[in-house]
């Protein structure tokens, strides 16, 4: 007999930090800062770059206007905040773009880390998807 445990419906609700995402969202910048790990505080303290200002105009733009566009960007290096949940946010890994869909468990973390920049590499047999040096095989 399998024992079923009922979660509260309150405990299932996404918290970072002790907080609801309505609470991050209606939080000013500074308290926000506050509640991230160290690496992005600091990053975040210490301003925006000029490409990351760009990019949280595009998603604020595509906010107000309310359509589920992609928007593109080589912005690995942003952290990704309240303001972008429920945004698809295409990020160049090098090669191409990988759309990522922003849900509330990402806050805190940068956009990089969800566009792999490097495959696993997998050779077959010597000459087939392998390198130049493989190509000889010895005789024995």
């Amino acid at each position: 007999m399998a024992l079923k445990i009922e979660i509260p419906p309150e405990w299932r609700k996404f918290r970072y930090r002790g907080k609801t995402l309505e609470e991050l969202l209606e939080m000013p910048m500074d308290e926000l800062i506050k509640l991230f790990p160290a690496r992005q505080r600091r990053s975040l303290k210490r301003g925006l770059t000029r490409a990351q200002v760009k990019l949280l105009a595009k998603i604020r733009k595509s906010r107000a206007s309310g359509k589920r566009k992609i928007i593109k960007t080589h912005v690995r290096d942003m952290v990704i905040l309240p303001e972008m949940v429920g945004l698809t946010i295409a990020v160049y890994n090098g090669r191409e773009f990988i759309p990522v869909r922003i849900v509330p468990e990402m806050i805190g973390h940068y956009l990089g880390e969800f566009s792999p920049t490097t495959k696993k590499v997998q050779h077959g047999e010597p000459g087939l998807k392998a390198t130049r040096s493989s190509m000889y095989v010895s005789l024995k």
